[in-house]
């Protein structure tokens, strides 16, 4: 007579199922922290050269700044030049892995030490 009844076979689908949950989870919070981290060294290198390109123009100093931020695959929202300031806000797409999808931001300054 057999008195298995799969029970241990249920439970090993239940575990496999739940590990791959969390990868899934873990996955999704990588792949956020990775975005914003680009649109953290995005922001600081387009707020550098923002600063650098301030004695042009506030223009110039942003389109500058907009070029950089494009070759870090993130876009410039918002370029203020005040005197030898600037101050840079840059959005980055989320990876498509993320299911909520959105942007990850970052703001940065860059000027003169006073």
């Amino acid at each position: 007579m057999n008195r298995d009844r799969g029970a241990a076979t249920a439970l090993s689908a239940i575990l496999v199922l739940a590990l791959l949950a969390v990868l899934v989870l873990v996955l999704q919070i990588g792949a956020a922290t990775i975005a914003r981290h680009r649109a953290e060294g995005a922001a600081d290198l387009a707020a550098l050269a923002a600063a650098a390109h301030a004695p042009s123009g506030a223009e110039s100093a942003c389109e500058r700044a907009a070029q950089v931020a494009e070759g870090m695959r993130a876009a410039v929202v918002e370029c203020l030049l005040e005197g030898w300031n600037a101050r840079v806000t840059v959005e980055a797409d989320l990876p498509a892995i993320v299911l909520l999808g959105g942007k990850a931001r970052s703001r940065a300054h860059a000027g003169p030490i006073e």
